[in-house]
């Protein structure tokens, strides 16, 4: 029984040094705001707490040692990244544009990692159905995504969009990646050879010179090539 005893008091203490150590190392942000290595921190204290409370013939005085030496770093490497621009350019992720004036930025998407789809998820989790309606889209630290709408839309009333919904048109993907999308052709009722000849308008020979373009229903089509020039932050 002594060691079901042990097992007990290791679960309380590290329990509650758990507890004290998360809230001083998050503070009020939650675990999606936190800085890379505070949430590392957080991942090594609870493999560090799990091998003690798993193993009783580890001595606990060395695993609370080990603790307390990873809260230290901790805080060491917290004082760096509030004290040099350097250091905190390294460890955190800086804001990226991911859509300008309506169009998707290849170079930006491909280097966080995210798909065209995702980047399209984003935007409909912020309302935004049609990335023509977009000024900006910017990715930020924690994974969440800003949206700074164009002008035009964001002037609009509840008055206005009220009365306009029945406008609203869904885009839909006719280009991905250079290769053209049949089956959304077939939603919006146009031919290869229309939209080849919408793209030739817009100044490009090829779907393979094309990122990402959607089109709506009332065949306005909007293009997002990949040597698209953007602002940089």
């Amino acid at each position: 029984m002594t060691i079901y005893f042990t097992i007990a008091f290791r679960v309380v203490t590290i329990m509650l040094i758990l507890l004290i150590s998360t809230l001083i190392i998050s503070g009020r942000r939650t675990l999606d705001q936190l800085p890379v290595f505070d949430f590392l921190t957080i991942i090594v204290i609870g493999a560090i707490t799990g091998a003690d409370i798993a193993e009783p013939k580890v001595h606990h005085f060395h695993i609370t040692f080990a603790i307390v030496m990873t809260y230290l770093l901790q805080k060491f490497l917290n004082i760096m990244h509030l004290k040099s621009i350097t250091f905190r350019r390294l460890t955190t992720f800086p804001p990226i544009i991911l859509v300008q004036d309506g169009k998707m930025i290849y170079k930006n998407i491909k280097s966080v990692k995210y798909t065209i789809d995702e980047v399209l998820m984003l935007l409909r989790q912020k309302d935004i159905f049609n990335i023509s309606e977009v000024r900006y889209a910017i990715l930020e630290p924690n994974g969440e995504i800003s949206i700074l709408r164009k002008n035009s839309v964001q002037t609009l009333s509840n008055e206005d969009i009220t009365h306009s919904m029945e406008d609203v048109n869904l885009s839909y993907t006719i280009i991905l990646e250079g290769k053209l999308q049949d089956r959304n052709l077939g939603v919006i009722g146009i031919s290869k050879e229309e939209t080849l000849e919408l793209i030739q308008k817009e100044g490009f020979n090829d779907y393979k010179e094309i990122f990402f373009a959607s089109m709506d229903k009332k065949k306005n089509i909007y293009i997002s090539p990949y040597n698209f020039e953007w602002d940089h932050i």
